[in-house]
């Protein structure tokens, strides 16, 4: 499989209609959610010294700026960008420098700038994968995905939100075990319909 196979696989852009399953996309992210929300509840007070660490962590932010770089080439070199084609080239030239400017001289925030890109870019194939699906139980993905649009938005434009977030969920211990059992349900239920229904 070359790199516009897998674009295309991922991207529901076959023409013979393979393509990454809703099924696959389920399992992912609920075992996902149910581990990290799992392991947050059980390690609380390591969890929660990681995510007061993180927004000013500048090597978590080059370790995703560069994650997300990477992904917006692979998204230009393979995408239909329509009228704009004869820009793919300068596009493709200008990003990796465009990165290497940000992570220089906007070092403020950046792993949550760079987390909010990598959510935006994320939510794309899970609304792909269950786009035209019968089953009910696909609006787990897309709202899962819609959030991470809006929220993915805040980050890159006032990313010390997340900082004041963790600041309040993080105050009282009862905040923090809700947010992590609410995780735990989400995720359990992701996983139960992608076994079941998808």
């Amino acid at each position: 499989m070359n790199s516009q196979d897998l674009f295309d696989w991922i991207y529901h852009q076959r023409p013979d209609g393979s393509a990454i399953s809703m099924k696959m996309v389920g399992l992912f992210l609920g075992i996902g959610l149910v581990l990290k929300h799992l392991f947050g509840l059980l390690q609380a007070q390591k969890v929660q010294a990681i995510a007061k660490d993180f927004p000013r962590n500048r090597a978590w932010g080059v370790v995703l700026l560069i994650i997300g770089t990477v992904w917006t080439l692979f998204l230009v070199a393979h995408m239909d960008m329509a009228d704009f084609f004869t820009y793919r080239r300068a596009l493709l030239m200008g990003l990796p420098i465009a990165s290497l400017l940000v992570i220089l001289y906007v070092p403020e925030f950046l792993a949550v700038r760079a987390l909010g890109s990598l959510m935006l870019l994320a939510a794309s194939p899970v609304l792909h994968s269950a786009f035209l699906q019968p089953q009910t139980s696909r609006l787990l993905l897309p709202v899962l995905a819609y959030v991470w649009i809006i929220v993915g938005m805040f980050f890159v434009g006032m990313p010390y939100l997340m900082r004041d977030w963790i600041n309040w969920v993080t105050a009282q211990q009862s905040r923090w075990k809700a947010a992590m059992v609410a995780g735990l349900a989400y995720g359990s239920a992701m996983l139960v319909a992608a076994v079941l229904w998808y």
